[in-house]
């Protein structure tokens, strides 16, 4: 019934599915979530649209499962390449993504880092012994789509560490600021920024120049971003004067 609303109306909102149904908002965002990861629905913070919508000029994003499957081996190269930037000892941040997933696989061969993640799929991978890393899983909501801890005891436990580096995923890269498509995953990748010394962007190519919904920071606020292709001139000018550091990684 309400993959059905959302093809008539083209949008609904959180607290009109529960006043229809006479359910509580948290049994229809459960609800909302197992459409979305289905691909039955787009959910966005307080609603959902169709999933095939245009109205909102494409600043939606698709299923996490998708995602993984998407430019999986230009992940997997940001991923090494990536990986190859920290030293044994290194205390990292690492949010939720599909290429901060493959970055983890590549930083559990290096050994002896300290990892704080909201991820539980990137604390797996580095919590195998042979690594002797010191991981840390944030609490929080668990938002099944995305795999990941969010809200605000999540963030409350981001709060009681510092670390010398941040690694993001990001949603897009304009010529200003990166940005992301769920408010919850904003806020958890700015406190990691504002808890960190150095920040390290992992995009790939389809970012660049990609408006999302979100601001996460200035372009300013950002020490590396590490990609599979040169971006664009105007977006190469903005990031020398920003002051980020370009890093392209090698194919395969």
């Amino acid at each position: 019934m309400i993959v059905q609303l959302v093809e008539d109306l083209g949008e609904v909102l959180v607290d009109n599915l529960a006043e229809r149904f006479d359910a509580s908002r948290e049994t229809i965002r459960r609800d909302l979530n197992e459409l979305d990861g289905a691909g039955r629905i787009r959910k966005f913070h307080g609603g959902a649209r169709k999933a095939s919508s245009r109205g909102d000029g494409g600043l939606v994003e698709g299923p996490f499962d998708t995602r993984m499957e998407t430019l999986a081996g230009e992940k997997a190269a940001i991923g090494r390449c990536a990986a190859d930037l920290f030293d044994e000892g290194a205390v990292i941040f690492i949010d939720t993504g599909s290429t901060t997933i493959a970055f983890a696989r590549a930083l559990a061969r290096r050994r002896a880092l300290t990892v704080i993640t909201n991820s539980p799929e990137i604390a797996r991978l580095l919590s195998r012994p042979e690594g002797q890393h010191r991981v840390y899983l944030v609490g929080g909501e668990i938002a099944a789509e995305g795999r990941e801890t969010l809200g605000a005891l999540a963030i409350e436990q981001l709060g009681r560490f510092k670390a010398r580096h941040a690694v993001l995923t990001i949603g897009g890269m304009t010529t200003g600021e990166i940005m992301d498509f769920d408010l919850r995953e904003t806020e958890l990748a700015r406190a990691m920024v504002a808890r960190a010394e150095e920040v390290t962007v992992l995009a790939d190519h389809s970012k660049l120049g990609r408006a999302a919904v979100f601001e996460v920071a200035a372009l300013t606020d950002i020490d590396r971003l590490v990609t599979d292709r040169l971006p664009t001139a105007e977006m190469q000018a903005a990031l020398r004067a920003a002051g980020v550091d370009l890093i392209v990684a090698p194919d395969g």
